[in-house]
């Protein structure tokens, strides 16, 4: 009985989190994210300015959350779901890539690349993919329990979140009118780009648990 209340429990606050980015994310595409008050999400979302709190910090973060929509998770879960025999190396750049480049509605990103806190705060979740990819890395080199797991998700994280810069705030394009920012290269590219530099890191530490095992 207390599992399924806990589950419940459970149930509820992820509904309240889908409710309340949904919300923000809503009201933004129709009124500009600087006319969006915590307050009406809340309302829009059924809850009060206190309950809102509990989930998210700022009214950026529930619009970035509705965008991404739990891809840590879902990128998490791509790479636990490559079979064994596949590279630790290409299975982190399969699913990132799968996740992360997937077909985008246009008025989200028109949404995240006209508003410099919106791209902050889009830029910043990319460190969310941090620990649940830990999980997964730690489970394909064996559940080791060390720090390696760690340490490699969070340099992925940092990797994804250069290519994710780069793409969003070229350095060498002036920003368009309204301070817009014109997506530049490709994507997918510049995603392999900043993975391949851990590649040897990730081999090393795949060979390190086969290399237990065989012991």
């Amino acid at each position: 009985m207390t599992t399924r209340r806990t589950g419940l429990r459970e149930e509820k606050k992820q509904a309240t989190r889908v409710a309340l980015r949904e919300a923000a994310l809503r009201l933004a595409l129709e009124h500009g994210p600087d006319n969006v008050r915590v307050d009406d999400i809340a309302e829009a979302a059924g809850v009060s300015p206190r309950t809102y709190n509990n989930y998210f910090s700022s009214r950026e973060q529930a619009i970035v959350a509705a965008v991404t929509a739990e891809r840590e998770s879902r990128v998490a879960a791509a790479v636990a779901a490559r079979p064994s025999q596949v590279r630790l190396a290409d299975a982190l750049a399969e699913a990132i890539l799968e996740q992360h480049t997937e077909p985008r509605d246009h008025d989200e990103l028109l949404l995240i690349t006209a508003s410099p806190a919106l791209r902050d705060t889009f830029l910043s979740a990319a460190a969310a993919i941090e620990h649940p990819l830990a999980a997964a890395i730690d489970q394909r080199l064996g559940s080791t329990g060390t720090l390696a797991s760690r340490v490699l998700a969070a340099s992925v994280a940092a990797a994804v979140r250069i290519a994710l810069q780069q793409w969003l705030q070229p350095s060498s394009a002036p920003l368009a009118a309204g301070g817009l920012v014109v997506p530049s290269g490709s994507l997918p590219d510049l995603l392999r780009s900043t993975l391949a530099a851990l590649e040897p890191a990730l081999d090393a530490a795949e060979e390190e648990a086969q290399q237990r095992l065989r012991l």
